[in-house]
C-alpha cells in the first residue's frame, strides 16, 4: 500500500503536463524501489511494536544429559591463529560451565593454500595437547572442495553426522557464549519439530571507521529487525548460514542440494545455500526459527568497503541464483518470500541507479512545452505540483529514517543507553552512523550494481576468501577499485550541469561521493582513524565497553598463540643459522 501510494504521488507530479514512455519507466522503478523500502519499514515496525517471546533458560543443573552436539567451524584460507583462538575460548568456556562432555568441535578445513593448512594442523595439535581435549577437538582438510561450504558441511554429515543429534554451525569468524550454546541445545530438546534455530550474530572486534559503523549499527538496530523477522516468518524463519543449531538427521534427510543445470554464475553449485536449506527444512514440515533473545552470538565483518564488496559479490551471485528456485514445488510461502527478498537485497541497487538515470533523461528528452494546444481556445500553463512532490519526499524519508530514529531514541531513553555509553553517546553514534551510511550509500550502490551487471552478462565471481583483518588501506588500492566510480560521478555532474541545471544540487549527494570514492574508501578503512573515533566514545557497543568472558578469553588466546608463533619462528631461525654455521 505504501509503495502504491508513493507511485501514485510520483505519477501525479511527473505527468502533470503529459505522459511519456520515460514516465512509465520511472513510475515502475519507483514503485518497486518503494516496495522494498516499505518492506524494511514494516519489518522494523513489527519488531518495535511486538514483544518477542523470551523463553526461560534451563537451569545449570539440567545441562547434563543433553544430546551430543558437534560444533562445526568451516575454514577456507583463513588466519589460523584467529580461528583457533576463538575455538580455544569456546572450549575453555564450555569446560568452565561443566558442559564440554556434550560437545565436540570439528574444524572443517577447505583451505587450498599450503601455508594455511600447515598452520591449521599445527594449532589443532597444540590446542588439543595444551587443553587436554583430544576427545573433543577434531580437524580435517578436504583435498577436493566439492560444493564449497555447503559441500564441506555435507561431507561432515555424511561421514560423521550419525554420531550427533545436533550440529552447531559456525563460520571461521564466529564466536559464541558457552551458555548460549547449551541453551540452544536445550531449546532443540524441548521441541522435536524444531529443526533449525538461528541466533542473531552481532559484529565485534572492528577498528576501522567502516567496521565500527557496521558494528554499532548491528548492535543497535539488528535486534529489532530480527524480532520483526521472527514475528513475520514464524516457523518458516531464516537461516543465515552460521551461528545456528540444526537437527542433524532432519538436515541429512531434507537438505541435499542439487547442482543447478548450466554454467556459473546461474548454474553449478548453489552458493547461498542457507536460504535454500531453510526452505527445504520448512517444506519437510519442520520448524525453522530465529530467536532474537539468544544473546552471546558474535561474528566479525570485513574491515573496509573493498573487502565488504568482495564478499557481497559472492552473496549477490548466490542470491540471484535463487531466481531459478522460487518456483520449486511445495515450498512454503515465507520460504519463497525469503528467496525474493534475497534477490531484492541486490537488485534494489541497480533499480535505484536506473531510476536516477531515467529521471535525469526526462528533462533532457522532454519536448518543449506547448502553451497553445489545438483543442483549447486559451493558453494552458503548467500546473505546479510542489505540495505533492514534497509529500512524496517526506514519505520516502519516513520509510528510510523513521525506524532507525525510533530505535535510537528508544534506546537513548531506556536503561539500554548505559550499555552504549549513555544518552548523548547513543544519539551521537546514531547520527554519525546515519551520516556515514548516507555518504557511503552511492558507493555501495555502484559496487552492488556492478556485481549484478557482471552476473547478468555471465561473469562468475568464484569463492574468494574474505580478509577480515583491520589493516590500513592505501589510497592507491582504493583508486584501483573505484576509478570507474570517479568517472561515473564526474560524468553525472557534468551532464546534469549542462543539460539539467535545475537538478544539479539534487544530484550532488549522489555524484560527489562517487567523485571522491577513493578517499572515502581509504579513509573509512583506516584503523588509526577508527581508533581516534573510538576515543570519543562514538560507535561504542556493549561488547566493546563491557566485553564478556568469551570475548576476553579470545583476545587472551590470540595474544598467546601469536607469542608462541613468534617463539617457534625464532627457534627455527636459530636452528637454520646453527646448521649453516
Amino acid at each position: 500500500m505504501l509503495a502504491l501510494l508513493a507511485a501514485m504521488l510520483f505519477a501525479t507530479v511527473i505527468t502533470v503536463n503529459g505522459l511519456t514512455w520515460l514516465h512509465v519507466v520511472q513510475i515502475g522503478l519507483l514503485a518497486i524501489c518503494c516496495f522494498w523500502l516499505a518492506w524494511g519499514f514494516n519489518t522494523a515496525m513489527a519488531g518495535l511494536f511486538t514483544a518477542g517471546p523470551r523463553r526461560a533458560p534451563r537451569p545449570v543443573s539440567a545441562w547434563r544429559g543433553l544430546s551430543r552436539t558437534a560444533i562445526l567451524v568451516p575454514v577456507y584460507n583463513e588466519d589460523a591463529v584467529a580461528v583457533f583462538a576463538r575455538v580455544a575460548a569456546m572450549i575453555e568456556g564450555l569446560r568452565a560451565i561443566g558442559a564440554l562432555d556434550q560437545f565436540d568441535v570439528h574444524v572443517l578445513s577447505d583451505s587450498t593454500r599450503q601455508e594455511c593448512r600447515d598452520a591449521e594442523q599445527l594449532w589443532a595439535r597444540r590446542l588439543s595437547a595444551e587443553l587436554g581435549v583430544a576427545a573433543h577437538l577434531y580437524y580435517r582438510n578436504r583435498t577436493n572442495n566439492i560444493g564449497r561450504k555447503a559441500g564441506n558441511i555435507a561431507d561432515f554429515v555424511t561421514n560423521n553426522g550419525g554420531a550427533y543429534e545436533y550440529m552447531l554451525v559456525l563460520d571461521a569468524d564466529s564466536l559464541m557464549r558457552p551458555e548460549t550454546m547449551v541453551e540452544m541445545v536445550a531449546r532443540m530438546e524441548r521441541e522435536p519439530e524444531l529443526a533449525l534455530l538461528q541466533t542473531l550474530p552481532l559484529i565485534i572486534g572492528r577498528k576501522t571507521l567502516f567496521g565500527r559503523a557496521l558494528q554499532f549499527s548491528a548492535a543497535l538496530y539488528s535486534p529489532i529487525f530480527s524480532r520483526g523477522i521472527a514475528w513475520l516468518q514464524g516457523r518458516e524463519g531464516p537461516f543465515w548460514g552460521h551461528n545456528a543449531i540444526i537437527r542433524t538427521r532432519a538436515f541429512a534427510a531434507s537438505c541435499g542440494l542439487p547442482k543447478l543445470p548450466g554454467k556459473a554464475p546461474f548454474g553449478g553449485d548453489i552458493l547461498s545455500h542457507d536460504f535454500v536449506e531453510a526452505a527445504l527444512l520448512a517444506r519437510a514440515g519442520y520448524k525453522v526459527r530465529v530467536d532474537p533473545d539468544l544473546d552471546g552470538s558474535y561474528e566479525e565483518a570485513p574491515a573496509n568497503l573493498i573487502e565488504y564488496a568482495k564478499r557481497d559479490r559472492r552473496w549477490c551471485q548466490g542470491n540471484i541464483q535463487h531466481g531459478r528456485l522460487i518456483g520449486a514445488p511445495r515450498l512454503r510461502t515465507w520460504s519463497r518470500i525469503a528467496l525474493v527478498q534475497g534477490i531484492m537485497a541486490y537488485a534494489a541497487s541497480p533499480l535505484w541507479l536506473f531510476f536516477i538515470v531515467f529521471s535525469l533523461l526526462d528533462p533532457i528528452l522532454a519536448p518543449a512545452p506547448n502553451y497553445f494546444p489545438a483543442d483549447s481556445l486559451f493558453p494552458v500553463f503548467p500546473r505546479p505540483e510542489t505540495g505533492k512532490a514534497l509529500l512524496l519526499l517526506v514519505g520516502i524519508g519516513v520509510l528510510l529514517l523513521l525506524p532507525k530514529t525510533l530505535i535510537a531514541f528508544g534506546n537513548a531513553f531506556s536503561r539500554h543507553r548505559f550499555k552504549f555509553g549513555g544518552f548523548i553517546t547513543v544519539l551521537a553514534s546514531a547520527t554519525a552512523e546515519l551520516l556515514t551510511t548516507s555518504i557511503l550509500a552511492p558507493v555501495m550502490m555502484m559496487f552492488q550494481s556492478k556485481a549484478v551487471f557482471e552476473i547478468l552478462v555471465g561473469a562468475d565471481g568464484g569463492w574468494p576468501a574474505t580478509e577480515r583483518e583491520d589493516g590500513s588501506l592505501p589510497l592507491s588500492t582504493a583508486l584501483r577499485s573505484s576509478w570507474w566510480m570517479v568517472a561515473a560521478g564526474t560524468a553525472l555532474l557534468y551532464a546534469t550541469y549542462v543539460f539539467a541545471p535545475d537538478l544539479f544540487l539534487w544530484v550532488c549527494p549522489i555524484a560527489v561521493p562517487l567523485v571522491i570514492s577513493p578517499l572515502l574508501i581509504s579513509f573509512s578503512g583506516d584503523p588509526e582513524i577508527g581508533e581516534r573515533i573510538r576515543a570519543t566514545g562514538v560507535f561504542a557497543t556493549p561488547f566493546e565497553l563491557h566485553p564478556e568472558e568469551v570475548i576476553r578469553a579470545t583476545a587472551k588466546w590470540r595474544r598467546r598463540l601469536i607469542s608462541l608463533e613468534a617463539t617457534t619462528s625464532s627457534r627455527e631461525g636459530a636452528s637454520i643459522s646453527l646448521g649453516m654455521a
